[in-house]
């Protein structure tokens, strides 16, 4: 890979990972406009430890008072609020785990084609133009539910199936659907992302190292530092964009977006 490739993948991967405007539908973009090839095992690994790296640190402090809230349950203590939002992102982890698991051959064989990203782009994006402007959003992260979890969790498995989803993008969508404010819709998703990121990461490392492939590691460190900086700059900015502009922003992103590869496709 090139320095040039590095630094453009490593910034989509971060940029896009946490943005509901789908990062299928960006990395396809280099390899379909300019003949880039696959970056290979060991970039994808970089990236997803960059992007799982980005999330923890900005979400350390709810991290750490869930997991301590959820192995402190066990005990006298008992149920709180953050052991509560422990189990629901277990609950919303696991179909996306068991389906991306078994269903992972299909998916990587016959729905990662620019039409079906292209198709998902535009009709997921109208989904969440609809959520924006027709939900009631007055639920905090608190009032989640297991049946919300649950919900929230088979979300995952869309943007899994129908690559150009976004699992930030449809994710949110729902959040928004079932009540939830923008910044707990927000907040949800992108804790629900850790599990998920660090299973991706857990899976792609495991075939790295059965695949024998050799590794640059200039490119690792470039890319894995590349996509952590910006994943984290993303969600900083994500945050305090929504509250004020809302969801429209991504929305007409992701029409013109799919518009543009549809009109590629067609040339």
């Amino acid at each position: 890979m090139s320095i040039i490739e590095i630094i453009v993948l490593a910034l989509i991967q971060g940029l896009t990972e946490f943005l509901p405007i789908s990062s299928s539908a960006h990395l396809i973009l280099p390899s379909q406009v300019l003949g880039w090839h696959d970056q290979g095992l060991a970039f994808d690994v970089a990236v997803h430890v960059g992007t799982l790296g980005a999330v923890v640190l900005y979400f350390r402090k709810e991290v750490v008072d869930i997991l301590g809230a959820w192995f402190k349950s066990f005990g006298s203590q008992g149920a709180t609020d953050d052991s509560r939002l422990g189990w629901w992102i277990i609950v919303a982890t696991i179909p996306a785990l068991l389906i991306g698991y078994l269903f992972k051959d299909f998916v990587e064989s016959y729905s990662r084609n620019a039409w079906v990203i292209a198709t998902s782009t535009i009709v997921f994006g109208l989904l969440l133009w609809y959520a924006d402007v027709k939900a009631k959003q007055v639920k905090n992260i608190y009032q989640i539910n297991f049946f919300s979890a649950l919900l929230l969790g088979f979300s995952q498995v869309l943007a899994m199936v129908f690559p150009g989803t976004s699992r930030s993008g449809i994710t949110i969508t729902v959040g928004l659907m079932l009540g939830l404010n923008k910044q707990s819709a927000a907040r949800f998703s992108f804790l629900m992302s850790i599990p998920v990121i660090a299973a991706a990461g857990s899976y792609y490392v495991y075939q790295l190292a059965t695949a024998g492939e050799s590794i640059d590691w200039h490119a690792i460190l470039l890319g894995a530092g590349l996509s952590f900086v910006s994943a984290y700059a993303c969600i900083f900015f994500f945050l305090k964009v929504i509250e004020r502009m809302g969801m429209m922003p991504f929305v007409i992103y992701r029409l013109l977006l799919g518009v543009g590869l549809f009109a590629f496709l067609m040339l």
